[in-house]
């Protein structure tokens, strides 16, 4: 009867043992599958800029490098058409495109990029938005988020600018108006300041802001 007993604990201690192991297995695979998003991130202000080549919503090929190389400043401008902050700086202020058409003739580059992933409702919705708001300028896709990460964009929008050498000068919020309710005298718009101290040789006096928006939908 003991002999029994003893075979069947230390069978049951072999069996816990096996089903940590599988455990610890398993969550080490995960980890491999599921890697630290944010430790990805390395866009740093002052520092060379991750180049990328993604392509727009038409196809065409876009390379970061090519346009630095090209003397271009360039902006970048996370997307997505169903954030509602998105839709405020498009459709209802229109905002961003009146940027870069301000600065459409200084050598400034402007590009969209959505992150947004495959299996998310928001896929897929840059076409009809493009058209409707009368988007000039490029918008990449970036589903599989490899480029949203390596800049480490957190919200749409979250705004980038990149002087002519490929160096970060800007990263963070569109301005300082989160809520959309300031006056047009109150407000700050980080990146329009941003590219007018760039374009002048200065230093960019604000080069970090925390961005606001929706969530990007790695």
């Amino acid at each position: 009867m003991k002999l029994r007993k003893s075979l069947i604990a230390t069978l049951g201690i072999g069996t816990l043992a096996v089903g940590l192991l599988s455990v610890a297995d398993g969550q080490i695979r995960q980890r491999e599958r599921s890697p630290d998003k944010a430790a990805k991130a390395t866009a740093k202000i002052g520092e060379k800029a991750p180049d990328f080549t993604l392509e727009d919503t038409t196809g065409e090929s876009h390379t970061l490098s090519d346009y630095t190389a090209d003397g271009k400043i360039v902006v970048l401008e996370w997307f997505n058409p169903t954030c509602p902050y998105v839709v405020r700086h498009h459709k209802k202020m229109t905002t961003m495109k009146d940027i870069a058409a301000d600065f459409e003739e200084k050598d400034v580059v402007w590009l969209a990029i959505n992150s947004t992933n495959e299996g998310h409702p928001a896929f897929g919705k840059d076409a009809e938005s493009i058209k409707e708001w009368k988007i000039e300028y490029p918008v990449l896709l970036d589903a599989p988020g490899d480029v949203g990460r390596l800049y480490g964009a957190k919200t749409t929008p979250h705004m980038y600018v990149i002087d002519k050498k490929g160096i970060l000068r800007y990263m963070g919020a569109i301005d300082n108006d989160a809520r959309g309710r300031k006056s047009e005298s109150d407000k700050v718009n980080y990146v329009r300041q941003a590219l007018d101290e760039v374009i002048a040789g200065e230093t960019v006096s604000e080069p970090e802001t925390r961005a606001y928006g929706c969530g990007v939908k790695y």
